[in-house]
């Protein structure tokens, strides 16, 4: 899927948040989001989503204006990770369910595997029919975590949103998320706020963000040869871990 924000804006109450920004994200290209707290990064993809409205400017999804879309038929379209992985009180296999309503036990597996995750969903109680608690709460933020990509890799979407999803956990566990990241980002259209440097080395464009306007743009080694905002960034040993 190709997404494209043309000179859009967006103003939070009385407060701008995203001022005349313009983002090109290519089918099966990765676009890293940075930029420090509060730049506007979340809104970019709030407003893909449609969580909100923007105020102006035009956003398409294959040439198509995403506010002629129904929110359902948008979201479709749309896989969403957060930082937050958000688990409700019911069986792993009713989380999963959740992105693919007919799925088979087969596919779930499929996904859990991708996802870095079957190893604990055998170990538990009942493996796919255990209650997972209110909020995931019987599982390490980890755990939550792959379980949330687990569902994302079962949807399928041909666009993925990641609002970083490694900042609470260790090193190891972090690699596992990663492992399952690249799985999940392999052929689809990615936007990624990161913090982690590979996830944006790797990214096919870097935007930077500040006070909710694009300052700069280009490959990570354009970026670093520009000496700017992003070369500023890098050498503060990257990014703030909350952003």
């Amino acid at each position: 899927a190709h997404v494209r924000f043309e000179n859009v804006s967006f103003a939070y109450g009385s407060q701008p948040t995203l001022n005349e920004v313009s983002l090109n994200a290519p089918p099966g290209h990765t676009i890293a989001l940075v930029g420090s707290t509060g730049a506007g990064k979340s809104t970019v993809l709030s407003l893909l989503n449609r969580f909100y409205e923007h105020d102006s400017g035009i956003i398409t999804i294959d040439g198509i204006d995403i506010s002629s879309l129904s929110k359902n038929s948008l979201r479709e379209k749309l896989a969403y990770v957060t930082q937050e992985a958000f688990l409700f009180n019911g069986t792993v296999r009713e989380n999963l369910l959740l992105a693919k309503r007919n799925a088979t036990d087969g596919e779930m597996w499929e996904a859990l595997t991708a996802a870095n995750a079957e190893p604990f969903v055998r170990k538990l109680p009942k493996q796919l029919g255990t209650n997972v608690g209110e909020r995931g709460v019987k599982l390490s933020g980890g755990e939550k975590q792959r379980l949330s990509i687990a569902r994302a890799l079962l949807k399928n979407a041909p666009i993925l949103l990641l609002d970083e999803a490694t900042a609470s956990v260790d090193s190891e566990t972090e690699q596992q998320i990663q492992a399952a990241l690249d799985a999940l980002m392999r052929n689809r259209t990615a936007f990624v706020i990161a913090h982690r440097l590979s996830t944006i080395q790797n990214a096919s464009r870097i935007y930077v963000l500040e006070h909710g306007r694009v300052i700069e743009q280009g490959t990570h080694a354009e970026l670093l040869a520009n000496n700017g905002k992003y070369a500023d960034l890098s050498k503060c040993s990257f990014l703030p871990e909350k952003a």
